[in-house]
């Protein structure tokens, strides 16, 4: 990676839950402003989709506002996985940009099933809902072909933003990689999948995360205020975009957990013949074009449900529960989100939580959450430390029951997410090792029998 001389990037960082704008300093690293808007649904139309124009609208006051203070002289994209923009000849949008938790009809489904690569083509599982790109298209295609007759350009979704912002039209691997069914990641190439589809021609062409795909266009730029041409790089899927800064000065092997709405955890060095994809093991590819094992589960979802049940809870009072909630073998069993995880098809319950205070529920829900990571760990076989990126990195309970858990040291990276530092990278900035947490693994009494007594309450 070359390094540039720009002093701030904006970012645009689109996840599952919430949308912002981000200015880093490319000496110090930090988020030195931020703006942000959830990311709501709409659930009329053709299928719910997302409100692509309302995002717009946010991302083009925001990069307004920021470029008067503190101004910035490069953008990057980032967005959650598992979606594609499907566009008419005039650039626009031909279907909506359709809701990965929206669910098909049976019949879709089963066709879908039978038209999907293996998974030693894909290592991508087959997935719930819209999870699987391929999925999507497929439904798009089957159920609605007068509409689908009108797409002259398929791009993955942090690249239509590029596109709206450059008029420059891409695909890229780390979003093309996330579990679509549409890449083959051994052969560095697009899956059987992509012609049974009848799509190749439709795909837009693919460059590198690292690529300057354009200035913004002069309409725009005008709109916003630049004062000279501003660059607009390729963008990248969110969770690659956390674990690109280890791969930049980290040795392999480690483990990256990134978390947000998802938990998605990287096996960095590893292999790809144990995966096994009934329990949400797959391979995710990285900026440089690697595949990567990789394991999955809903997790800042679940704690979000779980939390908003509980009510607030003191840090040091759930710690401190942690003891009594192993000895009473009280515990939370998946999946509270379910369709997805390493134990698909388990229906959630509470087992001995019977009148238990919000400390000792506050206390099995961070037994739950770091017994789910451990587990989607060993799926992928990760070794080496643990690092943990986003919002749970800021949970001192879960960390220190997962590096007991796992045996490792725990690395935990401040601030709420690693996704907006990852994609500044993709503009050539070096990266600036920020302050981390460490978390060796100290023995927690009765702590392995629990874990035994967990897995063996699902059977």
């Amino acid at each position: 990676m070359n390094a540039t001389s720009y002093r701030r990037i904006a970012v645009l960082d689109i996840g599952k839950t919430n949308a912002k704008v981000v200015v880093l300093d490319s000496e110090t690293g930090a988020e030195i402003a931020v703006l942000k808007r959830p990311n709501i649904a709409i659930k009329t139309g053709l299928y719910p989709h997302y409100d692509v124009e309302a995002l717009w609208s946010f991302a083009l006051d925001a990069l307004k506002s920021l470029a008067r203070e503190p101004g910035f002289d490069a953008i990057s994209i980032t967005t959650h996985g598992a979606s594609a923009a499907l566009l008419a000849r005039d650039g626009t949008l031909a279907m909506p940009v359709i809701d990965y938790e929206h669910e098909y009809p049976q019949e879709i489904r089963d066709a879908y099933t039978r038209l999907r690569p293996s998974f030693d083509e894909t290592f991508s599982p087959h997935l719930a809902m819209g999870l699987n790109v391929g999925a999507q298209l497929h439904y798009q295609k089957t159920a609605f072909p007068d509409e689908f007759a009108k797409v002259a350009t398929i791009l993955t979704y942090a690249q239509y933003w590029t596109a709206r912002l450059t008029g420059v039209a891409a695909n890229e691997l780390t979003s093309l990689g996330c579990h679509t069914d549409l890449w083959n990641p051994r052969a560095g190439r697009y899956s059987s999948l992509v012609d049974r589809l009848g799509i190749r021609d439709l795909m837009a062409p693919i460059r590198s995360a690292f690529d300057t795909l354009g200035p913004v266009l002069p309409d725009i730029a005008a709109e916003l205020g630049l004062a000279a041409p501003v660059p607009v790089y390729c963008g990248i899927h969110d969770s690659n975009a956390s674990l690109l800064p280890h791969l930049v000065h980290r040795a392999a092997p480690f483990a990256v957990v990134s978390t947000g709405t998802w938990v998605i955890n990287f096996g960095v060095g590893g292999d790809l013949d144990h995966l096994d994809p009934k329990r949400d093991a797959l391979a995710n590819v990285d900026a440089y074009g690697r595949a990567v094992p990789s394991s999955r589960f809903m997790g800042g979802r679940e704690f979000e449900i779980l939390s908003a049940e509980i009510g607030p809870v003191d840090e040091k009072a759930a710690l401190a529960a942690i003891g009594p909630v192993i000895d009473k073998g009280m515990m939370l069993l998946p999946n509270i989100a379910p369709g997805s995880g390493p134990f698909p098809g388990k229906t959630s319950r509470w087992i001995g939580a019977e009148e238990a205070s919000r400390d000792k529920r506050s206390a099995a829900t961070c037994l739950y959450l770091a017994l789910m990571t451990d587990a989607c760990l060993g799926l992928i076989g990760a070794k080496g430390p643990v690092i943990v990126e986003g919002p749970f990195a800021l949970n001192g309970t879960y960390l220190k029951l997962l590096a007991a858990l796992t045996g490792r040291e725990v690395m935990a990276l401040p601030g709420s997410t690693g996704t907006s530092q990852g994609a500044a990278l993709l503009t050539g900035i070096r990266p600036v090792s920020g302050a981390e947490t460490h978390v060796p693994p100290t023995a927690i009494p009765g702590l392995t029998a629990y874990r035994t007594r967990w897995h063996a309450a699902m059977e």
